[in-house]
């Protein structure tokens, strides 16, 4: 049960009462941001919080007062979690997913063997495509989600994601890894070698043989005696790999987690919000709610000559600069006229926000965040978010 004072928004009941939340958002609309104070907010109110991070950009380390981040998980100072926090016994720990290790992780859970977990491991094929393979990113991070779950080490875990063309691939990432091992071109590879591993081609005829020599020539014999090694042993491992991808994908659609979607009010982030919503409707996720970064809010005000006479009485110190009277009623007029440049672009703010409102319906959150002053990069400013993230 949660204490009374620890409930003033939807929002930190999202982040007190689920067990992982999933931030998704395009690039520069301040999802990094997001996650962090979400995962602090927690923390700072008795939950032990992981922040796991798959974004390239790397800026988190920053805000949570670490050098760097990597693969290990690391804690935050507990000193700064807590200064002035609610709850004296909450923990933060971060980590940046390297992709490359969590996919031989993955390797290592699934081979049958220690000595099939080093050849394939070892495998120059396996060492180029376990960093570029399509979706593999994405599952290496889903994997590692199912292991944090698993492990019941943490109360909370905030997944920090690719900008939104990755991370609309984070639903999709077992279904294309499946795809790509399965592919036709992979098959062949998989049949000439004979499905033992051993390294010879019994199964080559004269076609299969003719092209073997043809792609020998651009790539040498060794690289195609690997490839096919390594398609036949990866073959091995692929079903638990799609076992891992299926608890997983359960997982995601469970009432624990939750989806929030991170945007700002330009239309190009506003239709990639719409439309990672779109989807994960379609795949029955959990959606909680919009947070929308960057608003300019309106602030109405007098336009005509008496506001300038108002403006001017305001700032007597514009008086103390020496300016003449002209000079300073041109100021005032400028200063009028810049605000009404940003009332037209709260209205356009205000629009976008009824957007994302409609589409998600009288029970989600749209929680709105004002354009900030200054940059977010450390601990002090991401607890002052919490005042719109949680008012």
């Amino acid at each position: 049960m949660l204490r009374a004072d620890l409930v003033p928004s939807a929002l930190l009941d999202v982040v007190m009462e689920r067990r992982i939340v999933v931030c998704v958002g395009s690039g520069g609309v301040g999802k990094t941001t997001t996650a962090a104070t979400l995962a602090l907010a927690a923390a700072r109110r008795g939950r032990r919080t992981l922040v796991l991070t798959i974004d390239p950009a790397r800026r988190l380390a920053n805000s949570l007062g670490l050098e760097s981040l990597g693969h290990k998980v690391q804690q935050v100072d507990p000193a700064l979690v807590r200064q002035g926090a609610p709850s004296q016994t909450g923990e933060l720990h971060a980590m940046m997913l390297d992709q490359k290790q969590a996919f031989d992780e993955v390797v290592q859970t699934h081979a049958r063997d220690p000595i099939a977990v080093a050849r394939i491991l070892s495998n120059p094929v396996y060492a180029q495509i376990s960093g570029s393979l399509a979706g593999a990113q994405e599952y290496a991070a889903m994997a590692k989600i199912h292991d944090f779950d698993k492990a019941g080490t943490w109360d909370l875990i905030v997944v920090d994601t690719p900008p939104t063309a990755h991370a609309l691939d984070f639903l999709d990432a077992p279904k294309k890894l499946s795809d790509a091992i399965d592919s036709p071109a992979i098959e062949w590879f998989r049949k000439l070698q004979g499905g033992g591993g051993g390294g010879g081609w019994s199964l080559v005829g004269k076609t299969g043989g003719f092209v073997l020599k043809r792609l020998a020539k651009f790539v040498g014999t060794k690289f195609i005696d690997d490839l096919g090694v390594f398609f036949t042993e990866f073959n091995d491992i692929l079903g638990g790999f799609r076992q891992r991808a299926e608890e997983t994908f359960a997982l995601l659609r469970q009432p624990r987690v939750g989806f929030l979607l991170v945007a700002s009010p330009e239309p190009m982030a506003v239709r990639e919000a719409l439309a990672f919503h779109a989807r994960l409707r379609a795949a029955s996720m959990p959606f909680v709610g919009f947070v929308v970064n960057k608003l300019y809010l309106s602030r109405p005000a007098r336009t005509d000559a008496g506001a300038v006479a108002q403006l001017l009485a305001a700032h007597p110190g514009v008086t103390a600069l020496g300016l003449s009277g002209t000079t300073r009623t041109m100021a005032a007029q400028e200063l009028i006229a810049a605000h009404g440049e940003i009332e037209t672009l709260a209205i356009a703010d205000h629009a976008a926000l009824g957007q994302l409102q409609a589409a998600g319906g009288p029970g989600a959150l749209v929680v709105q965040v004002p354009m900030q002053r200054d940059d977010v990069h450390d601990v002090e400013r991401l607890v002052g978010l919490e005042t719109f993230l949680f008012a």
